[in-house]
């Protein structure tokens, strides 16, 4: 089980999702946040995914280029 390319999933997660992620502190994945991107890309996530660095910096990314 891998974490899925987060391009491949960023647009389609939740709100509430995008902001546990960006927000937490946690390092590992909620269940929450694992469901989501199963149900977007159909990939089981596991237990002790993270995001890496990469993953934050486009995630925070796309969070400025919203917001503009």
């Amino acid at each position: 089980m891998t974490l899925p390319p987060i391009r491949d999933w960023w647009p389609q997660l939740s709100i509430d999702a995008r902001r546990t992620l960006l927000d937490g502190d946690l390092p590992h994945l909620t269940d929450t946040v694992r469901e989501e991107i199963r149900e977007i890309t159909g990939a089981v996530v596991g237990m002790q995914e993270t995001l890496s660095d990469d993953d934050l910096d486009y995630a925070r990314a796309e969070v400025e280029a919203s917001e503009e």
